[in-house]
């Protein structure tokens, strides 16, 4: 299959392009600077893509985005993160539509922020959008889709939690303070997260390049677990003492106010339903305690 992939350097998709071309894929990278090779060159900022730059590619995976926590949330930032998103996947999505027998699936970034703050409800692919800037960024993100879909692309929603991984991302920059024995749990610790090993990311995303599956999927293991929950296990894990809660003050005063709430002090309790109702699909890590140990020990 060639697979066009956008957002290659970050989190998942560098550890997603070695395993599609492990497994005998073609990976197109789609990037805005320094392409080389087979590489197609884009810029959702300006609008611009070759339109057949995705002639006769079966696939494409479209991950890139303006990372949510790399700064704070200006006004000009938060623009940012949201037309990173909504521009580079109207434009993907108008670039598959202009190909000569172009793609016929698209899997595209989202995330379990469109559920909003909700407590501990149990939510699943069905539950209703939630309020909130990292609701309103998701569901516009999904819109921006609907070229393809009206199309009658095979459009794919990935609703991505928090991916562990060794390599970075929301586990990476926990660790030093973890080894130190000054992590602790968030506020009071109540605050669900909904969390998956990079492994089960990656296969979950092959899984649905095949699959007979449309619309929104949960990309999160089966059992997520409270922030208090999650560090006395990392804790546990590394062997060192968790004691010290973490009150709300100093991430805020760090990260400003409504970062870190939206981040650090709310979650989502979120279910992967549709996953796991598919034959096809199997969890390596379902607990926490394995994942965290697969990742660490290794």
């Amino acid at each position: 299959m060639r697979v066009a992939l956008t957002g290659s350097t970050g989190l998942i998709g560098s550890a997603l392009k070695p395993h599609l071309e492990s497994l005998g894929h073609e990976v197109i990278r789609v990037v805005r600077s320094n392409p080389t090779g087979s590489d197609i060159s884009w810029s959702p900022g300006e609008g611009r893509i070759d339109s057949h730059a995705l002639d006769g590619v079966d696939a494409v995976v479209h991950l890139a985005g303006a990372g949510i926590g790399d700064q704070r949330w200006t006004d000009a930032y938060k623009r940012e993160l949201v037309e990173s998103r909504t521009k580079g996947t109207a434009l993907i999505s108008e670039a598959i539509v202009a190909a000569d027998d172009g793609p016929k699936i698209l899997l595209s970034g989202s995330a379990t922020g469109i559920y909003g703050a909700q407590g501990d409800a149990q939510l699943n692919e069905r539950s209703s959008v939630g309020e909130g800037f990292l609701a309103e960024i998701c569901a516009k993100w999904e819109a921006a889709t609907a070229v393809a879909e009206e199309a009658g692309v095979r459009v794919v929603h990935l609703r991505t939690g928090i991916v562990l991984s060794a390599e970075g991302g929301a586990l990476k920059r926990q660790l030093p303070l973890f080894k130190f024995g000054l992590g602790g749990k968030m506020g009071n610790g109540r605050q669900y997260l909904s969390w998956i090993h990079i492994d089960d990311e990656v296969a979950a995303i092959t899984h649905l390049l095949t699959a007979d599956t449309a619309g929104a999927v949960n990309l999160t293991a089966p059992f997520p677990v409270t922030n208090a929950v999650f560090t006395a296990t990392l804790g546990d894990v590394l062997g060192r003492p968790t004691f010290m809660p973490i009150p709300k003050f100093g991430p805020k005063l760090v990260l400003g106010s409504e970062l870190a709430e939206n981040l650090l002090f709310t979650g989502q309790r979120v279910l992967p339903v549709v996953l796991e109702r598919d034959p096809g699909f199997t969890f390596a890590y379902s607990d926490l305690e394995s994942a965290l140990r697969a990742l660490l020990e290794s």
